[in-house]
């Protein structure tokens, strides 16, 4: 991707807009967004995005960059794909395509080729669920009350059963290697460990594609339409691949992520008929996770959309285990968790079928706070009519009143789990103490505060280095290194004034140096002026002075000390000059 295309992408880009697709952003003053970071765990926003500056910055985890950066680590793609996402993004035409190096020559194709070979097995299968032997499928689909615009809407399809037929249709678009790493085919391993010959994965099942956010089909859940041992298991996956992995995806976030983020609100379930039904009755920010492993990289997924949640699993062992590991880890990363438990035991999509939309929404509306379904869980798991039930029911309420972030709503918690478990509240909150004296949230990076003089600096050297701000404040530090002695700032400012052509935050090599330029941009009101920068200088200046006057008086006294005569003289001069430079307006 040439250089030049980038530099035009980049100047008519909105970094804002673009990593508000993927996050919640707040106005943070004049020019500054900031909201939680996407690519760590945290609670109270960290990461910052300059508007005019166009970058972005997170001072817990250090992570910085423009938006070729977020959209690289985000999309887990290369440089030359982010360019291209991003001038797709903002309706620029693409130039032919240019990679760095070959290695990223190939991944780009292969990537490129494996989203192909997705999109084509979609359309393959949605042939043959139209096709006389897919009948079975749209019967059952039928039966699970979808009709033939919803099935399209879904992109759902049937893969035949044939071990062969998928392979036809794809082979003279890839070579075996590329077949085996889509997860469309499985093989077996020969007795010389090579693998065998590549079959069709998905054999006589209803298959629903799985997208990505930008809803790029990258992977397949498929139900078998048959039992027994010889059908396999009722779902099966596509297993791990370049393209995807389960515990990183969330069902229907492309069609749901709007909805989700106009109201901060998701509603989470588990399978995908499940979500489908949900999101066909008119509730359009509905996710699922594609079976009952809730992951911290779905939570964080979900946290740059949602706020609050409602988790309506279903009721079995399974889905209640489920809804407890999801509660706790939804807790620890601030959100408002509701639960809903259907009435009858029901999972989402029968209860819809068999009570109606409305009668779901009242549902929803009625959902339980989840310190309430978990004291009412410890109640079901461990009556509490002895004393060592209670114990045993505290015990596994304790780690989720731990996690509340808020001291609040964690003493309510306590409180109404002693009263309906009969247990005294005052041993509950003790125990509580002792964690409270544990509970202290950590600092990646300590930043130090900087004066508004190196802040002007700073912000001058981030400047284009046409700029004459930049340019004052390269030739004042080139000529006044010995200003600078001293300061933590120094060498970022070094780093800075030999840069180049060199992105500002790219060119600074630690992370703390990064935080400290992210501090000084983020605080800018205005753009800094050479004026500003000649008036920075001086208060350096001014600064080493001073400081080199403390220094003289106490090498004064010293030689003093040691009867140095010369040296009294000597440095006496020396600090008589520096008293009459000081005097100096």
């Amino acid at each position: 991707m040439a250089s030049d295309f980038a530099q035009l992408v980049k100047q008519q880009a909105d970094i804002v807009k673009i990593i508000g697709d993927y996050m919640r952003l707040k106005k943070a003053g004049a020019q500054n967004f900031s909201g939680l970071c996407p690519f760590h765990k945290e609670k109270s926003p960290s990461f910052s995005v300059h508007a005019t500056r166009q970058f972005f910055h997170c001072f817990g985890c250090g992570v910085s960059g423009d938006v070729f950066s977020f959209i690289q680590k985000i999309e887990n793609v290369s440089f030359p794909e982010s360019v291209r996402f991003v001038a797709q993004k903002c309706g620029i035409p693409l130039p032919k395509r240019e990679f760095s190096s070959e290695e990223e020559a190939q991944e780009g194709r292969q990537r490129a080729k494996l989203l192909e070979l997705h999109e084509l097995a979609t359309a393959w299968f949605e042939e043959q669920l139209r096709s006389p032997e897919g009948a079975l499928a749209r019967e059952y689909l039928s039966g699970r009350g979808l009709k033939p615009d919803e099935i399209k809407q879904f992109r759902i399809g049937y893969a035949p059963d044939s071990f062969h037929a998928l392979r036809e249709r794809l082979q003279s678009l890839a070579d075996e290697d590329t077949l085996r790493l889509s997860g469309l085919f499985s093989f077996k391993a020969q007795e010389d460990g090579k693998p065998g010959p590549i079959y069709s994965r998905f054999r006589k099942r209803v298959t629903f594609p799985i997208a990505n956010e930008s809803g790029r089909v990258i992977a397949f859940t498929a139900r078998a339409l048959e039992a027994g041992e010889k059908a396999g298991p009722k779902y099966l996956n596509s297993p791990e691949t370049p393209l995807y992995s389960k515990g990183n995806i969330l069902f229907n976030l492309d069609k749901a992520r709007q909805a989700i983020r106009e109201t901060s609100f998701a509603v989470l379930v588990e399978g995908q008929m499940d979500c489908i039904s949900v999101f066909l009755a008119g509730v359009k920010n509905v996710i699922a996770t594609s079976g009952t492993a809730f992951t911290e990289a779905q939570v964080r997924l979900l946290s740059r959309y949602a706020t609050r949640i409602i988790i309506n699993f279903d009721p079995d062992t399974a889905g209640a285990n489920a809804a407890e590991k999801s509660i706790a880890l939804l807790t620890e990363e601030g959100f408002e968790v509701r639960v809903v438990t259907l009435e009858g035991g029901l999972d989402p999509d029968r209860y819809i079928r068999e009570h109606g939309a409305q009668e779901y929404m009242t549902a929803l509306r009625a959902a339980k706070r989840h310190s309430d379904y978990l004291i009412e869980r410890a109640r079901q798991l461990f009556p509490p009519s002895t004393a060592d039930a209670k114990v045993k029911a505290l015990n596994f309420l304790l780690p989720h009143i731990k996690r509340m972030p808020n001291r609040i709503t964690r003493d309510e918690f306590a409180t109404d789990a002693a009263q309906k478990l009969g247990i005294d509240s005052a041993l509950v909150r003790e125990e509580l103490k002792q964690a409270a004296a544990k509970r202290r949230d950590s600092l990646a990076h300590a930043v130090p505060t900087l004066s508004e003089a190196e802040k002007d600096l700073l912000r001058a050297l981030a400047a284009p280095v046409s700029d004459q701000a930049c340019k004052a404040a390269m030739a004042g530090f080139d000529s006044n290194e010995s200003y600078f002695e001293g300061l933590t700032v120094a060498p970022i400012l070094k780093q800075l004034r030999h840069r180049g052509d060199a992105d500002p935050m790219e060119a600074i090599e630690d992370p703390a140096g990064r935080s400290l330029l992210a501090q000084a941009l983020n605080g800018e009101i205005e753009p800094v002026s050479a004026e500003h920068v000649t008036a920075a200088l001086e208060t350096l200046r001014r600064r080493y002075l001073e400081r080199r006057r403390r220094e003289l008086r106490a090498a004064v006294s010293e030689a003093e000390r040691n009867g140095d005569t010369t040296s009294v003289i000597k440095l006496t001069a020396e600090k008589l000059a520096l008293d009459r430079e000081l005097r100096e307006p």
